[in-house]
């Protein structure tokens, strides 16, 4: 049986140029940020239809945190972008983490219903998790 799905399908939007997610200097050490984007909105890369979803971000910020407006205009960039849910979370939480270096930083996304299958996908990154890997 053929796939459907190709390579090049599976790795689409992986490396597209997002804008850059803007920081400003942390005040206070230990606590955690909770950032909610209900209106999250992709595009299938096979289909072309569109994948609706919301993200959450939680962060424990270490120098920096990360600016509100940079971040939903980043968010806003996956509009029209092909790429899997799975791709989505991943590649988010990859730059969050490039542009403020957390303490330790998890997203979640929970994408609407389609063709009845409900997805829920969590990443996690933390600087502890990392430096005893290597």
């Amino acid at each position: 049986m053929k796939r459907q799905y190709t390579d090049e399908h599976a790795s689409a939007g992986v490396h597209a140029v997002l804008p850059e997610i803007e920081t400003w200097p942390n005040q206070y050490p230990g606590y955690e940020i909770e950032i909610v984007l209900p209106e999250f909105t992709s595009v299938c890369p096979k289909t072309g239809l569109p994948d609706h979803g919301e993200l959450t971000l939680r962060y424990v910020p270490d120098q920096l945190c990360l600016e509100l407006k940079s971040l939903k205009m980043y968010m806003l960039a996956y509009r029209n972008l092909g790429i899997f849910q799975e791709n989505v979370v991943n590649r988010f939480l990859r730059d969050v983490v490039k542009a403020c270096r957390p303490m330790e930083a998890e997203l979640t996304g929970e994408f609407t219903p389609r063709g009845g299958v409900f997805t829920r996908i969590t990443a996690s990154w933390s600087k502890r998790k990392r430096g005893s890997k290597g």
